[in-house]
């Protein structure tokens, strides 16, 4: 079985103090750590995370989320999250954290808000 894989690409929206990163793969147990210490130092004031390319989310990537989500709210920074697929969405549903987390159906509605 190959080991997991979460990359992330990074575009800065010009003049809006947005970033917005694109993740690919799977934010789960083994991919979190990194994912986590990666965007944990992000300066933009808003982040917006287009999860549109991860294929699988688990209990820990939720909790990376959420996680991201406090730090970021701790600073004054804003977080959201677009695009999200089926089994993602579900899981955020199951846990009822849907309704705490900013989530939005396109990256540019996210944009749009966290700005």
């Amino acid at each position: 079985m190959p080991p997991m894989k979460l990359d992330l690409e990074k575009e800065a929206l010009p003049g809006t103090g947005t970033v917005v990163i694109k993740l690919i793969g799977k934010l789960a147990l083994e991919t979190v750590h990194d994912f986590i210490q990666t965007l944990r130092s992000e300066p933009a004031a808003h982040l917006v995370l287009d999860m549109t390319g991860v294929t699988f989310l688990d209990s820990a990537g939720v909790g990376a989320l959420v996680s991201l989500f406090v730090t970021r709210k701790n600073h004054g920074k804003t977080f959201a999250i677009a695009g999200m697929n089926q089994q993602s969405n579900a899981v955020l549903v199951v846990s009822g954290l849907n309704k705490y987390l900013p989530v939005f159906p396109t990256v540019d509605e996210a944009a749009a808000k966290s700005a």
